[in-house]
C-alpha cells in the first residue's frame, strides 16, 4: 500500500485545474482541519475531498472488495468509511461546508460530462457564499484565536 499515490492524482489535478479555471482560489492539504481536506476554499468556508472509490468504499462499479484477505479489507474499508463520516461531521460542526468528488464522477467520462461535474461543483461552492454568513477566516479556525 505504500506505493499508492495519496495526493496529486490525475483526478485531483483535474478538479484543481477546473476550479482554478472557474475563478476559484484555494489552499491545498487542509492542515489543521479534520480529515485534511484535499482542497480548502477559505473565502467560501468550503472544503472538497476527492475520494477514490475503492479506498473510501463508494457504492459504484469501481468498488469491489478483494477476494483475498477479505476480513482485513472489510475492516479497513469500514474504518476508512467511519473516519470519513467523523471528519465530515467535525468540519460541519465548526461551520465548514463539505463537498466530495468521487473518482467515478470523472474517470472514463467524456469531456462534456467532466466539465458538467466541475461546473456543478463550482455552483455548489458559490451557493454557500450567498446562503451562509462567512465566519472568521481560515487561519483563525486552524490555529485558534491566538491572543497572547
Amino acid at each position: 500500500m505504500s506505493r499508492i499515490k495519496g495526493k496529486d492524482t490525475k483526478i485531483e489535478l483535474e478538479v484543481r485545474r477546473g476550479l482554478h479555471a472557474l475563478g476559484f482560489r484555494y489552499r491545498l492539504g487542509g492542515a489543521g482541519l479534520p480529515g485534511r481536506p484535499d482542497i480548502v476554499l477559505p473565502k467560501y468556508r468550503t472544503v472538497v475531498f476527492i475520494h477514490g472509490c475503492f479506498w473510501h468504499r463508494h457504492d459504484c462499479h469501481l468498488f469491489r472488495l478483494p477476494k483475498t484477505r477479505t476480513e482485513f479489507w472489510k475492516a479497513k474499508m469500514d474504518s476508512n468509511h467511519e473516519r470519513d463520516t467523523r471528519n465530515e461531521a467535525a468540519l460541519r460542526a465548526v461551520g465548514w461546508q463539505v463537498d466530495t468528488i468521487w473518482e467515478c464522477q470523472l474517470r472514463d467520462k467524456c469531456v462534456e460530462d467532466r466539465a458538467a461535474t466541475l461546473t456543478n461543483l463550482g455552483n455548489r461552492i458559490r451557493s454557500t457564499l450567498s446562503t451562509s454568513t462567512l465566519a472568521t477566516d481560515y487561519s483563525a479556525t486552524t490555529r485558534g484565536s491566538g491572543t497572547s
